[in-house]
């Protein structure tokens, strides 16, 4: 790769490094507030490092006359989430209370900063506020920087059927979408407002300021990590449920949409096929397994309801929220949960997992086969979201959906070779992978964590969050020999 480009994506890779040594400063304020001056040390070691690698980076000034070409933005991205994803380990690093090696420190990283919300930690109600903060941060910026990503990067790389969702093409009104830099601008306004309002929710059901803040933030980032291990459980008042069920739904939903009814498509959100897919999944998911669950467990149904509404959102939405350990529900509900994790939301949102719109093409591709074979010279269009599915759209699709399984396949082997029992690997494997977190067992279940896997098999499931967050494509991409000859 020739040096200009190389210098460019340093100084690209800089700016984000002095954005994270700038977030810093919200759990040092936290410690402060909370009068945890001994913890101070950690977070300012960070900070100091963090900003010095940034403007290392960023002061050489960006190279004149370079641009980068699409294959570029392969290497830029994978490498960008990487880096962030190494320098916002070192606060962990750091603590002492917490006593992590770097392994752990960077799977607890990389979990916050792709929103998969697996962990290492245990005793969370006893870990420091600034760890926490920390961590339900770093959900939040990862949840805003894929959605960046899905908007204005992946659709250009077409990556697995994003093409769909380009901001040009989907907007059908008569007014234009502005450029991509000012839909990014009503994006994190609308993200912001979102978690604002999320907050203000979480307080009102019920949650102290501090735990209110970190599970808003976790929420519309669809992250998972809680201030308890016990995890929504630890409250007891529905409408804390209630809210988190909310939130996950509103932080699922494309985002490109919001902008959209802001400029006065007030219908945009409910007419989208994978919005109406999605909610039509959720209701049919709930009660399904809420009259399931009412009946064997003997439960008035709004308490089935309200149990199964948390779990089976999180599971879908990707979030990793749960309220009770639904991995004891029986084998019904168990292989129930383990196909929603694959789903994850829409395209453009906050959420992991395959995308709704992918199973929704896919639905459309089969009744198309099927109607080909009954009427052979039949000429079938296929249209999603009134766009045409051309040849292209299904290549990308069917490719990112073989490779996605193979990946999880493949993490699954490698923890069952390291020694991890077969359901523990596998639901692991997939919970990295689509961003779910919390896998099925008691040893990486809802009410488990992954502190006691090996050392090879969290660094494994870290390739797996970072495969899964960048849509599977773009990672691989990079170990093509061909992409390195060019």
């Amino acid at each position: 790769m020739p040096l200009p480009i190389l210098r460019l994506i340093g100084f690209v890779i800089g700016i984000f490094l002095l954005a994270l040594a700038a977030s810093l400063l919200v759990p040092i304020g936290c410690l402060l507030w909370f009068e945890r001056w001994t913890e101070l040390a950690g977070f300012f070691h960070a900070g100091l490092i963090t900003l010095s690698a940034g403007l290392a980076l960023t002061l050489p000034g960006r190279p004149k006359g370079v641009k980068l070409r699409p294959r570029d933005l392969y290497f830029l991205t994978v490498s960008s989430w990487l880096c962030v994803g190494l320098f916002a380990a070192l606060p962990f690093c750091f603590a002492d209370a917490l006593e992590l090696d770097f392994t752990d420190a960077f799977f607890e990283s990389m979990s916050g900063i792709t929103t998969t919300g697996a962990t290492v930690l245990s005793n969370l109600d006893s870990v420091s506020p600034g760890i926490l903060l920390w961590r339900s941060l770093l959900h939040w910026l990862g949840g805003i920087g894929f959605i960046g990503m899905a908007v204005a990067i992946l659709p250009m790389l077409r990556i697995g059927g994003m093409r769909l969702f380009q901001t040009e093409s989907s907007d059908r009104s008569d007014k234009p979408l502005p450029r991509s830099y000012r839909v990014a601008q009503y994006i994190v306004g609308i993200y912001s407002v979102l978690t604002l309002l999320a907050m203000l929710a979480f307080y009102l059901a019920g949650m102290r300021p501090f735990d209110a803040i970190n599970h808003a933030m976790s929420a519309i980032a669809t992250g998972g990590f809680s201030t308890s291990d016990q995890s929504l459980a630890h409250w007891t008042a529905p409408a804390v449920h209630w809210v988190a069920v909310v939130v996950m739904i509103l932080g699922s939903l494309p985002f490109a949409l919001y902008v959209a009814t802001l400029r006065g498509r007030l219908l945009a959100l409910l007419k989208d096929q994978q919005v109406r897919g999605l909610f039509g999944l959720l209701l049919a998911s709930w009660l399904v397994l809420g009259l399931w669950y009412g009946l064997t467990r003997n439960l008035p149904w709004t308490d089935a309801l309200r149990h199964v509404a948390l779990n089976v959102t999180s599971v879908v939405t990707t979030t990793g929220f749960s309220l009770g350990d639904y991995s004891l529900w029986g084998g019904f509900a168990l292989m129930l949960f383990f196909y929603l994790g694959f789903v994850g939301g829409c395209s453009g949102s906050t959420s992991g997992g395959i995308k709704i719109f992918r199973f929704q093409v896919a639905l459309i591709l089969l009744k198309a086969n099927l109607r080909q074979l009954i009427h052979p010279n039949a000429v079938i269009p296929q249209h999603y979201n009134g766009q045409p599915v051309d040849e292209e759209i299904v290549r990308s699709i069917l490719a990112f959906s073989f490779f996605f399984s193979i990946c999880i396949a493949v993490i699954a082997l490698g923890l069952a070779l390291l020694g991890v029992d077969w359901l523990a690997a596998l639901s692991a494997a997939a919970a990295c992978v689509s961003g779910v977190g919390a896998g099925l067992g008691e040893l990486v279940g809802p009410s488990g964590n992954y502190a006691s896997l090996p050392v090879a098999a969290k660094w494994l499931l870290c390739a797996g969050m970072l495969i899964g967050r960048l849509e599977v494509i773009t990672v691989l991409v990079l170990l093509s020999p061909t992409f390195w000859r060019h």
